[in-house]
């Protein structure tokens, strides 16, 4: 397995924080992340304007080096970071064959799982972005793809019916092979990085169920990482429609049945993770939650939230939630509480106005049971030996 670098220390200590997916990059956020006392973010650059199609990529159609002027944006924002105590985890929305679909006509890019051509460009994108952030001290890690679907397009799009370690049998050794673009991607990384932590997502969209076929790598500076937005009837607005609440029974489509979900329940949704995690030897330490959220208008949302900490704060589980003032979807900006967002949101939106829709809108609403969940959470994992909700 080799030894562990000292960076990978970083993760021995249970870690909180958010997610960054802001089309708009401005320091006013990191200012006011800083004030908010979070101390990582897994920051999705891919909605950044770019010289080219694909921030950083250049083009996801062919990758031939980094866009250089990108690239010094990324890096201006990793020293701000830097500079204000706060640890980012680097997680691209797009790469070579698979471009992130709100930029892709609302198509999902499947050519990464289906063209091994897109497999070695995807390598040496890695490893040139790998050999320019490796001595960034803001970088707690690289997250190699933010959730991996391959399921997709070969035949699986529910994890409800279970049967990944059958599916994946099928397609081991072809483009579709996660595992194997994991070992790729992490080899080309090491032959410039030895140390920077990696994170390994689970496929059809990091689901839990996936780690059923996800095989660890022979490398200790890895965590490995899944996602949380089930029931995603329940989670998303427009799906649910005001229809459930939570705790409650959430109509499953895919199985035609209902399912009860309430703590029990949402806590055994994990079990896919404790299992592979038991059999494989892997410590909670490296394991990360690396998103997880709720329509904040959703009734019962602070509940939901809050017994997803819990369970993750039970296992010892890193975790960041989603997200923190995003700059123009407002249904998971668990500052605004469950009310609606009026004329003058909207107004500082259109007029780019983020530092004053700040100080306007968030900081004039006050606490609510949403945001004064999260807020707790920030600021005990600020003390030595943050503790969380059990």
């Amino acid at each position: 397995m080799g030894v562990a670098a000292p960076q990978i220390s970083y993760w021995d200590e249970r870690r909180v924080g958010v997610n960054y997916f802001n089309e708009i990059p401005t320091r006013e956020w990191f200012l006011a992340a800083s004030a908010a006392n979070i101390r990582l973010i897994r920051l999705a650059y891919g909605k950044w304007k770019g010289e080219r199609r694909d921030f950083l990529v250049g083009s996801a159609d062919r990758y031939s080096g980094l866009v250089e002027e990108d690239l010094r944006e990324l890096l201006r924002y990793l020293d701000l970071a830097e500079s204000l105590g706060i640890r980012v985890v680097v997680a691209p929305l797009s790469l070579p064959g698979a471009r992130f679909r709100q930029f892709n006509n609302g198509e999902r890019d499947g050519r990464l799982w289906t063209d091994p051509q897109y497999l070695v460009q995807a390598a040496e994108f890695w490893k040139d972005l790998a050999n320019t952030l490796k001595d960034r001290a803001a970088v707690a890690g690289y997250d190699l793809l933010n959730e991996p679907h391959p399921e997709w397009f070969h035949g699986k799009r529910t994890f409800w019916n279970r049967g990944f370690g059958e599916w994946y049998e099928r397609i081991r050794g072809t483009p579709a092979d996660l595992n194997r673009f994991n070992r790729v991607i992490t080899a080309s990384i090491r032959e410039v990085d030895p140390d920077t932590p990696i994170i390994v997502e689970s496929g059809l969209y990091a689901t839990p169920w996936a780690f059923e076929y996800l095989e660890p790598l022979e490398d200790p500076n890895i965590l490995y990482s899944f996602h949380m937005y089930e029931p995603y009837a329940y989670t998303t607005r427009r799906i649910n429609q005001g229809r459930y609440s939570y705790p409650g029974t959430v109509h499953i489509d895919s199985l035609g049945a209902d399912r009860k979900f309430d703590l029990a329940s949402i806590a055994a949704f994990f079990d896919p993770v404790r299992r592979w995690a038991r059999r494989n030897g892997i410590p909670a330490s490296r394991i990360l939650v690396g998103e997880f959220g709720c329509d904040r208008r959703a009734p019962g949302a602070a509940r939901y939230l809050a017994d997803l900490i819990r369970v993750f704060n039970r296992e010892g589980w890193h975790w960041a939630f989603y997200a923190y003032r995003e700059d123009s979807w407002p249904h998971m900006d668990y500052e605004l509480g469950t009310d609606r967002p009026g004329e003058t949101y909207w107004a500082a939106v259109e007029e780019g106005g983020l530092p004053r829709r700040y100080s306007e809108i968030y900081d004039a609403r006050g606490a609510n049971p949403l945001w004064a969940l999260l807020k707790g959470e920030l600021e005990r994992a600020r003390e030595p030996h943050g503790g969380g909700q059990e």
